[in-house]
């Protein structure tokens, strides 16, 4: 080999292994951990993962279903750094001792979470005494049945309350097993029971009383250390919601495969849901959060879900990331 030769090879060996160095810490992603359940409304954190959205944003995510009644100690534990849950969950952590700021809101539930019951109950009222499944102290099942009470005069001392998630609820409630006298549950677990009428029927849903507002947050640090991250998340779901728009059967497609259900099933879960697009963003934050934790954070204290109700409720959220 010439010297000329041997000087050259040397030279695109150097590129070479230059590039390959560096190509790394270019395309490289910010990895975050997101814990949700099974609920419909928050199938856009699906789709931006599955459709690469927040790929694209820069992101490496990795999506976790862990139950609302656990998924603060996944926070806590550092096991995932944000989350998808109820605005009061948020008031929960926070007031236990796990931090964290709601960044977006994603839904709203127009229906799709409800109370069913059997046919010999009437009305709400006649609730009392009877054996009701929920989630357990903390999660949006036990709030909605505890909002629904208290709207009604009454309280959860009034029933005798079974501890089931809502999947297991609904089924139970469907099979007639537990001796349930109603059930709480939401989409899309709720059309199971709607499907078959002879089993019960809708008592009360998040039309009536709304109460069912949905929104996605991370701890602190991870704001504080990730600001990029933060603001990509946010974009993501946006970008989500711009795909819906574009091609909505294919989008359901995708989420629906994620519950085991079809495009078609799943529109008609998500047609009781109302997703937040930036501009129902920046409404909610600017007056409909507060109106509605004034009246969850004194319920939470009065249920003793809570100890003491946070010092600051406005500083649970951060709405700088919602800016284009």
């Amino acid at each position: 080999m010439s010297l000329l030769k041997h000087k050259f090879s040397r030279v695109i060996a150097a590129a070479a292994i230059a590039a390959g160095l560096s190509a790394p810490a270019f395309a490289q992603e910010t990895p975050v951990a997101i814990g949700i359940s099974g609920w419909t409304g928050f199938a856009p954190l699906t789709l931006a993962k599955e459709a690469g959205i927040f790929k694209k944003n820069g992101l490496d995510v990795t999506i976790k279903k862990i139950p609302q009644i656990s998924r603060h100690l996944a926070i806590a534990s550092g096991d995932i750094q944000c989350a998808a849950t109820t605005v009061e969950t948020w008031i929960v952590w926070n007031a236990n001792g796990v931090a964290g700021t709601q960044l977006f809101k994603m839904d709203q539930g127009m229906g799709s979470d409800g109370i069913v019951a059997r046919n010999s109950i009437t009305s709400v009222a006649d609730l009392k005494g009877k054996t009701i499944a929920a989630s357990g102290p903390g999660t949006s099942p036990y709030f909605f049945l505890s909002w629904v009470l208290k709207k009604n005069g009454m309280s959860i001392k009034d029933i005798k309350h079974v501890t089931l998630e809502p999947a297991p609820a609904a089924n139970a409630f469907v099979a007639g097993t537990g001796d349930l006298d109603a059930a709480v549950t939401y989409e899309p677990y709720l059309s199971l029971v709607n499907s078959k009428p002879e089993s019960g029927k809708l008592m009360a849903d998040s039309l009536k009383y709304p109460a069912v507002f949905d929104t996605f947050g991370c701890t602190p640090k991870f704001i504080k250390d990730n600001p990029k991250a933060a603001k990509a998340l946010t974009e993501s779901y946006f970008e989500a919601l711009d795909m819906i728009k574009a091609d909505k059967m294919k989008a359901f497609g995708i989420m629906g495969a994620d519950v085991k259900q079809t495009a078609e099933a799943f529109e008609k879960s998500q047609s009781k849901i109302m997703w937040a697009d930036r501009e129902e963003n920046m409404k909610f934050f600017n007056g409909q959060i507060q109106a509605f934790n004034a009246e969850a954070a004194p319920l939470l204290l009065e249920t003793g879900v809570i100890k003491a109700i946070p010092a600051n409720l406005n500083a649970l959220f951060d709405t700088s990331f919602l800016k284009k």
